[in-house]
């Protein structure tokens, strides 16, 4: 029996948004700098690489000051507009889908670049639309790819800290995740139920790299 359960089921919500995030806007990007040539191709490239060059409290910064109640974004917005993602769970999955996205775009992208362009001019000559092309041929052949993504970019939400931190407030029972329990209790002199919740990371950890094994990712 886990010392604190909360964190866990927060946790898990927090990463299963994300992943949903992840597969969707992720995977789309990962197409589209696969795909599409151009200016705005090498800006969104650095926007969606910047996460793994900057320090996590810097753009955990960054991102407060962008989405905060009076920040550079919101406040643009009418009072009832305003979404509430500063220290609330909201917050959490931002930071976990920040975190974890460059890992995610990299592999989705290389997955749909190494599919030869024979192969949807075939799809074409067969009468299937650029739509259909993507959904019978393209998607199939960048599962792999895709499914890596996933895989990296949930353990790297895991695993994150410092973003958490700007964003959720690490507030106990509300903005807790795993990772931040773990620090919160080390901090307490709680060894023994830091001990039980990094056990508990290492035993999601081995899985999801033996997975990423399977896939020929490593």
């Amino acid at each position: 029996m886990l010392c604190i359960s909360a964190p866990v089921w927060l946790t898990a919500q927090v990463i299963g948004w994300s992943l949903l995030a992840q597969l969707i806007v992720g995977g789309a990007t990962g197409w589209v700098l696969a795909r599409r040539k151009g200016p705005g191709r090498q800006i969104l490239d650095i926007l969606v690489t910047l996460p793994l060059i900057f320090p996590p409290i810097v753009l955990g910064y960054a991102l407060l000051l962008l989405l905060g109640r009076n920040g550079w974004l919101t406040q643009w917005m009418p009072g009832w507009l305003q979404p509430e993602i500063i220290f609330t769970p909201t917050g959490l999955v931002v930071a976990a889908f920040v975190a974890g996205l460059p890992l995610m775009v990299k592999p989705t992208q290389n997955a749909f670049a190494a599919i030869p362009a024979s192969m949807r001019e075939a799809a074409a000559t067969l009468g299937h639309s650029p739509w259909q092309t993507f959904w019978r041929v393209e998607l199939p052949l960048a599962r792999r790819g895709l499914a890596a993504g996933l895989i990296l970019a949930g353990g790297r939400a895991l695993g994150e800290v410092g973003l958490s931190l700007m964003l959720g407030g690490n507030i106990t029972g509300r903005t807790e995740t795993l990772s931040l329990a773990i620090f919160n209790q080390v901090l307490d002199g709680n060894f023994d139920c830091a001990n039980q919740l990094s056990l508990l990371l290492c035993l999601i950890a081995i899985p999801a790299f033996m997975m990423l094994r399977r896939l020929g990712s490593l």
